[in-house]
């Protein structure tokens, strides 16, 4: 008996060994990563690479004022595109789909979710660029609005569902209707775990290159509008990382760091969020 429970002892000891020698290694990945990008592109970071216009080919210097602005701009319009579809599309799977129906849009959310951004990226080139003749934001934004749209819907369901059922069956008790019920009771009761799954869809989407390459392509100057080539920090990084200058390579570490870090502070901002649960905001 005695050795019976020695070797349980061992055995778990060992595999609670080798699962924190993973997840040790897990994190070194993490660190070694943001290491190299903070080594390499660290010392380029300076106002005027957030201020300033890249430089011509041979020129030293510059920045990227117009990718960094350019990123934001995409994002913002991708969020107003892939979030209330996919928040609307969760509250129906959640509070009014049938078995049959839910099935259906699970899956192809599951699937959408799935498919490589390359493809995504061709999907919306075929969709927002080839019927206007140039690459534009706004087809940009329509291609990561698209990759938004599964995250966010499957994430709403989850956090919707995760509300305890006494307080619909309490609010409707009361009087209320369903969409009032949905409104005022069951969102604000899951709103932390709404803007959790918000924010990772768009960090998810934000280091994307392969679906701007057939969209927003790029630009070396100030974009007007929407319907104009845009210069973002992922496509901005490829071209320069594959370029043969020097200082384009330094400046593309640079880029590197700045987009990751700001991946980064997202993911980290959406876990001090889902951290605090799920309650009702009282008013």
């Amino acid at each position: 008996m005695n050795r019976k429970l020695r070797w349980r002892k061992f055995v778990s000891n060992f595999m609670l060994a080798m699962t924190g020698v993973c997840a040790l290694v897990s994190v070194l990945v993490l660190f070694c990563i943001l290491g190299y990008l903070v080594f390499n592109g660290g010392t380029s970071i300076n106002w005027a690479f957030f201020t300033k216009l890249p430089k011509p080919v041979g020129e030293t210097g510059g920045g990227m004022a117009n990718a960094i602005v350019g990123s934001g701009k995409v994002l913002l319009l991708a969020s107003l595109i892939g979030v209330p579809i996919g928040f609307l599309g969760g509250v129906y799977l959640a509070e009014f789909s049938g078995k049959g129906m839910a099935s259906v849009v699970r899956y192809a959310a599951d699937l959408l979710n799935g498919v490589p951004s390359i493809v995504v990226g061709i999907f919306a080139y075929s969709v927002a660029v080839l019927p206007f003749k140039h690459f534009s934001a706004f087809a940009g934004s329509f291609a990561l609005g698209i990759m938004m749209v599964p995250i966010t819907l499957r994430s709403t369901e989850e956090f919707l569902k995760s509300v305890p059922r006494m307080l619909r069956e309490g609010a409707m008790a009361l009087g209320a209707s369903k969409w009032r019920t949905i409104a005022t009771v069951i969102v604000p009761a899951a709103y932390r775990g709404i803007v959790t799954a918000i924010l990772l869809a768009l960090a998810r989407v934000a280091g994307e290159t392969a679906p701007l390459l057939f969209t927003a392509f790029g630009n070396r100057f100030w974009s007007q509008g929407l319907s104009e080539p845009t210069a973002t920090l992922p496509v901005v990084i490829y071209t320069y990382a594959v370029a043969p200058y020097e200082d384009w390579h330094r400046q593309a570490w640079a880029a590197g760091l700045v987009l990751l870090g700001l991946i980064l502070v997202i993911n980290i901002v959406a876990r001090t969020i889902l951290s605090r649960g799920i309650a009702v905001p009282r008013s």
